[in-house]
């Protein structure tokens, strides 16, 4: 099993990336709002139990697919420290059972990434969607360090198109190219 885990600040394009290398590929995507929008409806954003059930819906669905060989890629709002918990045991539900965890950060520059947020379908998506918004997350969180302890490939994915960034991301990890 495979996990591509695509990372980076809000508005980078890791859902956009994520689709587009899971239909070149045939690997299965679950995006970190599957499980938000799972958790919203019954608890407010930002509980103690809204946290623990999204980070319990997010490491046992890796686990599962790890356990029954599902090459898979997730995404992820990596935030340095906060989040450093998570992302071991990401590699743990997957490494008991034999899978690469493959780390790719996406990281273009800030303006585009204020461009990006304001897309329509981020607002569709309940992510986040005001440049003002995204500015205090940047303040609060520091997203743009890599994963500690292990290699990522980071991409600028400015002046690239989306085609051009999943190609980048399957030629590094050596992925073969879906028959569909």
């Amino acid at each position: 099993m495979k996990l591509l885990f695509i990372y980076g600040s809000p508005a980078v394009g890791k859902l956009t990336t994520a689709k587009e290398v899971a239909a070149l590929t045939g690997f299965k995507l679950f995006h970190n709002h599957v499980s938000i929008d799972c958790v919203r409806p019954v608890f407010e954003w930002g509980s103690k139990p809204f946290d623990r059930l999204v980070d319990l819906i997010r490491v046992e669905t890796i686990r599962e697919a790890a356990r029954e060989n599902v090459d898979l890629i997730y995404t992820f709002c990596y935030a340095k420290g906060l989040d450093d918990r998570h992302i071991k045991a990401v590699l743990g539900a997957v490494e008991e059972h034999g899978g690469e965890v493959c780390f790719v950060m996406l990281v273009p520059e800030l303006p585009e990434i204020e461009k990006r947020v304001l897309e329509k379908s981020r607002a569709e998506l309940k992510k986040v969607n005001s440049v003002e918004t995204l500015a205090i997350l940047h303040e609060e969180y520091e997203f743009f360090s890599p994963v500690p302890e292990r290699e990522s490939l980071v991409i600028d994915n400015t002046h690239l198109t989306v085609g051009e960034t999943a190609r980048r991301i399957i030629s590094h990890f050596q992925i073969p190219f879906s028959d569909a």
